[in-house]
């Protein structure tokens, strides 16, 4: 087949999309740029002295082979999709012209797009956040001692804000009520459970620990005797009830933007800030995989691939705001 007669089929499925699918100008504009672009593939795969193949002879493999060209160019995935989806729809219109032993297009996947790295403070940035109190503000007031208390933990171990602010002053069982987490202050750790009822233990760090302490005689001011469940809460509002996400959200939010920290900070930065630190200093996934109790390592992954560690060592080794253990 000459470049003739492609271009014959390809002005062909151009004029069915204006005439008879009434598709925009702007639309017909984008499947003509993308046909050309098949041309191109077509002439780069078949130089001269060369006959580059009908359009019916296009197999399976040859399509694959341009979305591959495509990819090691450098195109989006997003963009090789969209390539991909208005060959087929040419080569669907080419069947109704053309006797076609199948639309070599079908089954071509484009390459899968990567997940978006996850966003994170710089190191220097999120210490700024955890260890300074608000401009102009009293520290010692039980807000910001709540505060630091909060921010510190999320740094620390990476804990997701509904696990934060799920977390009791200590280990209780009571009717109506289970603690689904707490910090024990002896060992450094906290217990937590994540999604799906999982639990898991991670280290506290000094820093977290420090801050935690000075908080609870701030906590006990708090409590109200009509706190009733709430009695068991680590972290309280200011009317003696347990913190919630929102509160969180929005106590953070506030306080990275006092402190002129030039991003959205959420619970979640911190969560991410954490894992991104860790795996900087260390690159242990299989750790960090552990400590934010994700089910599968590929939720991990999004941050890097290293090898595995021990949970503890690691964390002491690597994280700014960790106690170092005497070894």
């Amino acid at each position: 087949m000459s470049a003739q007669q492609r271009q014959a089929h390809y002005a062909g499925y151009l004029q069915n999309l204006e005439t008879q699918r009434r598709l925009s100008p702007y639309t017909v504009s984008g499947y003509r740029h993308e046909l050309a672009e098949l041309e191109r593939l077509i002439v780069a795969a078949f130089p001269p002295p060369a006959e580059a193949p009908a359009l019916e002879a296009l197999s399976h493999f040859h399509i694959r082979k341009f979305a591959s060209q495509l990819h090691g160019g450098g195109l989006h995935p997003r963009s090789i999709a969209r390539r991909l989806s208005a060959w087929r729809g040419f080569y669907n219109w080419l069947s109704e012209q053309l006797p076609l032993a199948s639309n070599p297009v079908d089954g071509v996947r484009p390459p899968r797009r990567g997940k978006a790295l996850p966003k994170a403070l710089s190191a220097d940035h999120a210490v700024q956040l955890v260890s300074q109190p608000r401009p102009g503000s009293d520290p010692q007031a039980p807000n910001e001692l709540c505060n630091r208390a909060m921010f510190e933990l999320l740094y620390s171990s990476g804990l997701r804000v509904s696990e934060l602010v799920s977390l009791d002053v200590a280990y209780a069982r009571e009717e109506g009520h289970e603690s689904a987490g707490w910090v024990d202050d002896a060992s450094g750790e906290v217990h937590v459970t994540g999604k799906g009822g999982k639990k898991r233990t991670v280290p506290v760090g000094r820093a977290a620990l420090e801050a935690l302490r000075a908080w609870l005689p701030a906590r006990r001011e708090l409590l109200r005797p009509d706190s009733g469940l709430a009695r068991h809460a680590l972290f309280l509002s200011v009317r003696g009830k347990r913190m919630t996400p929102r509160m969180v959200h929005s106590r953070i939010s506030a306080h990275a933007l006092a402190l002129g920290i030039p991003s959205n900070v959420h619970p979640h930065v911190m969560r991410h800030s954490f894992a991104s630190h860790v795996l900087q200093s260390s690159g242990d996934l299989r750790a960090v995989q552990e400590m934010l109790g994700h089910a599968s390592i590929s939720s991990t992954q999004v941050y890097t691939s290293l090898d595995f560690m021990r949970l503890a060592q690691v964390y002491d080794a690597a994280h700014p705001r960790a106690k170092k253990r005497d070894a």
